[in-house]
C-alpha cells in the first residue's frame, strides 16, 4: 500500500537517497530542504508525483510554518522520517542563542512532529535519526547558556533525540510508533566529507534502513527503541539514556526551551 512520507533535509545525502527509494517503490513523497533550486532539482531526480516544502529548520516560525503546510494539503501523513540533521558549521548560533546543532537535530524534530501528530495514524511511523555518536547532555548548553565544540554538541544533540523517541513512544503507547536510527557511521554524506574529511562508506546502506525502518513490519512494533545500524540490530543507546533523572531533565529542557521559541 503506498504511504504518504515526509522527509526532511531530503535534498541531498541520505536523505535524497531514501525519498529516492521509497518513490521507487511507490510510495508519495514530501520533500524538504532550505533550497528551492535544490528541491526542484530533487524533485526531478525523482520524477512526478513529489511535492516540495521549503523551510529553514533552524527558525523555529519556519518549522511552524512547514508543519502548517503539510497538514494544509493532507489529511493524513504516514511516515514522517526526521533526517535533516548538522555537524559543523560556520556559525553554530542561532538568532535565538541556541546552538545549531541542538535546534535542528533535537528541537525542530521536536516540535514538527508534536505539530503534525494530528494527521500520523496511530499506525504510522516517526523515524527519528540518531547516530553512533551519541554522550550525556549538557542541559546548559542544550538551552544555548553555555557553549559546546562541534563533536560534543552534535554527540549530545544525537542522545537528546533518541532520549525523546523513548519518551515519545511512553506516552503514546497506543501509536504512532517512533524509532531512533543510527543509520550507519561515516556514509558518504555532505556532513561526513565536510565534517570528517572522508567520502565515506556506501549511503544506499543508510538509505535501505531508513526504508525498511519507516514501512517494513519488523519495525511495526518497536516504538522507543533504537536500531544501531552499524550492529544490524536494536542496541541501547548510550547508558544516559537509560538513566531516568537525566532522561526526565533532558525532556523537561526540551519541552521549555521549545515552548520558549514558540512564543
Amino acid at each position: 500500500m503506498s504511504k504518504t512520507i515526509l522527509i526532511t533535509g531530503s535534498t541531498d545525502g541520505i536523505g535524497l537517497r531514501t525519498a529516492k527509494t521509497l518513490a521507487d517503490l511507490g510510495h508519495t513523497i514530501l520533500l524538504h530542504g532550505r533550497s528551492q533550486s535544490k528541491l526542484d532539482a530533487a524533485a526531478k531526480e525523482l520524477g512526478g508525483g513529489v511535492e516540495t516544502y521549503a523551510a529553514d529548520l533552524s527558525r523555529m516560525a519556519e518549522v511552524e510554518k512547514l508543519a502548517a503546510d503539510v497538514t494544509a494539503r493532507h489529511d493524513q501523513l504516514d511516515v514522517l522520517i526526521n533526517n535533516a540533521g548538522v555537524y559543523k558549521v560556520p556559525d553554530a548560533k542561532t538568532p535565538e542563542g541556541l546552538d545549531l546543532r541542538f535546534m535542528v537535530n533535537t528541537f525542530a524534530p521536536y516540535v514538527l512532529t508534536n505539530a503534525l501528530l494530528s494527521i500520523i495514524p496511530a499506525d504510522g511511523r516517526i523515524v527519528n535519526l540518531s547516530s553512533a555518536a551519541q554522550a550525556p547532555i549538557d542541559v546548559k548548553a542544550m538551552a544555548g547558556k553555555t557553549k559546546l565544540d562541534d563533536f560534543a554538541a552534535y554527540a549530545q544533540s544525537k542522545l537528546a533525540i533518541t532520549i525523546w523517541t523513548r519518551e515519545f513512544a511512553r506516552e503514546h503507547p497506543n501509536g504512532p510508533v517512533a524509532i531512533a536510527v543510527n543509520p550507519g557511521s561515516l556514509l558518504a554524506s555532505k556532513m561526513v566529507k565536510e565534517g570528517f574529511g572522508v567520502a565515506g562508506n556506501d549511503i544506499q546502506i543508510g538509505a535501505d534502513i531508513l526504508t525498511a525502518t519507516a514501512t517494513s513490519a519488523e519495525f511495526a512494533n518497536a516504538s522507543g527503541k533504537y536500531f544501531d545500524n552499524d550492529a544490524g540490530r536494536f542496541n541501547d543507546p548510550h547508558p544516559a539514556a537509560l538513566d531516568p533523572s537525566h532522561a526526565r531533565l533532558v525532556m523537561q529542557t526540551i519541552d521549555k526551551t521549545s515552548s520558549a521559541l514558540r512564543r
